[in-house]
């Protein structure tokens, strides 16, 4: 089942490449055009003029959010937009550049392309759908640790904040971010390229080309094309571990026991490396326009990135600034394509949009998971199994008198392979211009298959003599055991489930989502506007495959999704997937299915009291389905079935101004209250092998204020954004509890706060009414001061900015938040009910630019004075085995570099 993405590396190359010398190309191009005319050269699209200054005030910006182009001052939600003028100067390559910029987003994870954003403060931390829908264009590629979008012949970026589900749909209960490409223009031969080279401060150098060309083929037909290569030098240190841990401890693993004979140094020399997190990326985009009739456009398009991400963006302040003890490969291949087609045309006065997807991404990660190695050992005799392992040539003897002497080293690794496949369909309809009302009506289908293939892993498992045991365990059956001189008992064969897996996770996950929506406006007077929109939906998911350690596969009832058989699975299991059957997995009773369906709404009601300002009042809902758990295995006792997990609700109360100000001064603001119901949460029960549930954590509400500023006075231009956001839950969040009696894990119905129950003792209470949402800043803002000038006949600017956030918890639940946060006084303060916070920061950034002709050279410092501004705190396993290796995940270090690009 471990198919390749129907795409080589090879294309994207020839892609980025055909692109890159489209600069030396283009004077033919010039000469095999036809010319253009001059009605043509006049038309100036809604987004060029937005960026059009030259009259002295502040440009006008454009947007599409409602589906339409209209000016972002008109349009009554909470929502930034970064043209491509501003992503240029703060030097945005990809998602987490641009999210620092935004207010009201916060963004988590272990790297490029493994970061997921957030809005508001709601920060779901389990369930299978994403918070936040993240579009290209038209098409929707939303999910958890979504792609890092090259930024780049971009014509914006809009994020819309609150729950979007009418338009949008299911992935943005909390908001929206889009990504609006430049399109191909009909009446203008353009092309341009950058070139930049960079450097960490105290990392490594690194730089990127970028090209695109715009080419009028016909009076009707167009092409562009863009393609870049990009190189990021690290800035983390992985380190040598010096005979110690992270904490100044002996790195010499004891493996379960105390026998000099089955211990381990672990040693990290042969990857031991400075900068060693490093990136190479490359890709590009292809896009036609063809007016095929008049009235109607057709525009393919298609867009491919290539991204390898070497290493861990997070660094342990245990081990020293900006390094890390890491002692086996991490590094994320990741590889997608998205191909669209869009048909707008009119039937009769009616308008007509059809927007087809198909998204293709595979990705490849191999992780350090030593610290998960180190935890276990530290759990003492009993955990032997999952460490002691002797590689068969250096054993002598047999029977009772076989002795193997010779230990393999027992660090796990980590290695996943993830195939998505997505299909979209939207087609959307709107009433005639001349009608008292306007109504877009529209349907969406989206169909998503992820192939899933995680395999936690020790190197040279699948091909050992066997693991010592301290006797008994589900493990050991009786009769297994031969006496051994290392003590303990050995056990023939390997733990492994498959190859050198000894935890394995084998699934083929399969989506359907179907909607209709509707949203209109009538202008109840000339200034008065009253807007609705409904969407009801339909949901589907199933996931049919395996999940557990060999001991699960071989029960009786294993692991596997909605268990029916009688019959364990062989040891290792077949090479061929979904042959391991409890009877026939693939039979429809033994699939794990979840249906749902409902409603999402909206009414929006706003007052262009005067041409220039605009006060507005918004209410929506959004929307994300719930999910089942599959059955979990409890150490010495058996499997527990888990019930499903509810769907989340997000209820929104917005009220907002929209003003200009003599063109010249432009303030923004909205006020709002979001009550979040049956919040999803991932949960890791005692004694369930590491294995997951998701849950839900009760209720929540966040209130807020979030705002932005632009004044323009002469050459000056001072632009700031903030967010006030203020989340907590209402109500305790309840833990979960395994009930032996009737082999079910359920969340307590009720909880009181002190108050604990099984050995070793778990508090009742996870979080207490008023417990702070994690990850989202109280508050988080921008300002930039730039000033403009002319040096003889060049244009030329200087340009400072700041940004600033306060400190931020990590995880909902206060016991592991602040093993997180604060391992120290964890158990302290977790009675006391407080949980401890990541440090607030400031950093700045400097610019500065020159622009003659067809010409611009910039130079750029980022985090001018080096600060360690810290986003978040993150651990690969279990916070609850894994926090004393946790990283930290901070915006970036020294950065500065110099750009030279050209337009023609």
């Amino acid at each position: 089942m471990k198919k390749q993405v129907g795409f080589r590396s090879r294309s994207m190359r020839m892609l980025a490449a055909s692109t890159i010398l489209s600069t030396l190309t283009v004077p033919m191009a010039a000469l095999a055009a036809e010319p253009v005319s001059d009605e043509a050269q006049a038309v100036v699209p809604a987004a060029e003029q937005a960026d059009d200054q030259s009259g002295g005030g502040l440009g006008e910006i454009v947007v599409t959010a409602t589906r339409e182009a209209t000016s972002i001052q008109k349009v009554p939600i909470s929502m930034q937009a970064l043209g491509s003028e501003m992503l240029e100067q703060r030097q945005v390559k990809g998602l987490t550049d641009f999210a620092t910029l935004l207010p009201s987003v916060s963004f988590a994870g272990l790297g490029p392309g493994r970061t997921t954003a957030y809005f508001r403060g709601i920060v779901p931390a389990g369930g299978a759908y994403a918070s936040v829908g993240y579009y290209l264009d038209d098409i929707p590629i939303t999910g958890t640790g979504v792609p890092d979008i090259h930024v780049y012949d971009v014509e914006r970026v809009e994020a819309l904040s609150g729950p979007q589900g009418t338009l949008y749909g299911a992935g943005s209960l909390a908001g929206t971010i889009r990504f609006i490409t430049n399109k191909p223009k009909m009446d203008r031969l353009e092309y341009g390229y950058n070139a930049e080279v960079n450097k960490y401060g105290k990392g490594d150098f690194g730089g990127q080309y970028e090209s695109f060309i715009n080419v009028p083929i016909a009076s009707n037909l167009a092409v562009r094309a863009m393609g870049y290569y990009r190189r990021d030098g690290g800035y983390i240190d992985n380190t040598p571990n010096n005979g110690k841990f992270n904490d100044g401890s002996s790195a010499t693993l004891t493996l379960g026991d105390n026998n000099p004979n089955t211990n381990y140094t672990l040693d990290n020399s042969a990857i031991a490396k400075d900068d060693y997190n490093t990136i190479e990326e490359y890709g590009g985009r292809l896009q036609l326009l063809w007016e095929m009739a008049p009235g109607w456009e057709v525009s393919p398009q298609i867009t491919a990135q290539k991204q390898v991400a070497n290493g861990y963006f997070g660094f342990d302040p245990r081990v020293g600034d900006l390094e890390v003890h890491d002692y086996d490969v991490t590094s994320q291949d990741d590889k997608w394509y998205q191909a669209a087609l869009t048909v707008h045309g009119h039937i009769g006065d009616w308008d007509v949009v059809s927007a087809t997807g198909y998204y293709q991404r595979q990705t490849k990660l191999l992780n350090d998971y030593t610290y998960y190695t180190v935890t276990y050992d530290g759990f003492g005799p009993g955990y032997e199994n999952y460490l002691q392992f002797f590689d068969k040539n250096g054993c002598t003897g047999s029977g009772a008198t076989l002795k193997c002497n010779t230990l393999i080293n027992p660090q796990q690794y980590y290695h996943g392979l993830r195939n998505e496949k997505k299909f979209t369909q939207e087609v959307r309809l709107t009433t005639p211009k001349s009608w008292p009302f306007n109504v877009t009506l529209g349907g969406f289908y989206h169909s998503q298959k992820n192939e899933v293939n995680n395999n936690y892993a020790t190197r040279g498992l699948d091909n050992i003599a066997g693991y010592t045991m301290s006797g008994g365990g589900d493990s050991n059956p009786a009769g297994f055991g031969i006496p051994v001189a290392q003590g303990g008992t050995m056990v023939l064969g390997s733990p492994a489930v498959k190859g050198d897996a000894f935890y394995m996770t084998e699934q083929d996950q399969d989506w359907k989502d179907y909607a209709i929506f509707g949203e209109g406006h009538y202008d109840i007077t000339p200034t008065l506007k009253l807007t609705a929109g409904l969407r009801y939906f339909w949901t589907e998911y199933q996931v049919v495959g395996f999940a557990g350690v060999a001991a699960s596969a071989r029960n009786t009832v294993s692991s596997l999704y909605v268990p029916t058989g009688t019959m364990g699975c062989p040891i290792p299991l077949p090479a061929e997937r979904l042959q391991c059957l409890n009877s026939n997995l693939a039979a429809a009773d033994q699939v794990g299915r979840y249906k749902e369906e409902g409603e999402t709404h909206k009414v929006a009601l706003n007052w262009q009291f005067e041409p220039s300002k605009m006060v507005y009042f918004n209410y929506s809902t959004g929307f994300r389905p719930g999910g089942f758990n599959r059955p979990l295995r409890i150490r010495n006792v058996g499997v527990a079935t888990v019930p499903a997990f509810k769907s989340e609700e997000l209820t929104n109360f917005e009220l907002g101004v929209k003003t200009t100000w003599n063109n010249m001064f432009r303030f923004n603001a909205a006020a709002y209250y979001e009550t979040w119901d049956n919040i999803q949460y991932s949960v890791v029960i005692a004694g369930t092998q590491g294995a997951g549930m998701t849950g839900n954590a009760g209720k929540a509400r966040v209130y807020g204020l979030e705002f932005d500023a632009d004044l323009k006075l002469g050459k000056f231009t001072i632009s700031t954004n903030g967010a006030y956001n203020n989340a907590a839950l209402k109500g305790n969040f309840c833990n979960f509890k395994f009930d032996p009696t009737s082999l079910s894990i359920d969340q307590l119905a009720t909880c009181t706060a002190g108050a604990t129950f099984g050995s070793p003792p778990v508090e009742e209470v996870a979080a207490a009414s008023g417990t702070r949402l994690p990850r989202q800043p109280r508050f988080k803002g921008t300002t930039s001061i730039r000033y403009d000038t002319v040096l003889g006949d060049a244009d030329a600017y200087i340009q400072g900015a700041a940004l600033y956030q306060s400190n931020a918890t990590q995880n909902l639940n206060v016991y592991n938040n602040n093993l997180l946060v604060c391992p120290e006084i964890a158990d302290a303060e977790t009675d006391a009910g407080r949980s401890c916070t990541t440090p607030g920061f400031i950093s700045f950034d400097f610019s500065a630019g020159v622009k003659k002709a067809n010409w611009t050279l910039d130079v750029f410092i980022q985090n001018a004075f080096d600060k360690r501004g810290e986003l978040t705190r993150n651990t690969f396993c279990s916070i609850t085995f894994c926090s004393g290796s946790s990283r930290t995940f901070t915006i970036k270090p020294q950065f500065f570099g110099m750009r030279w690009g050209q337009r023609f």
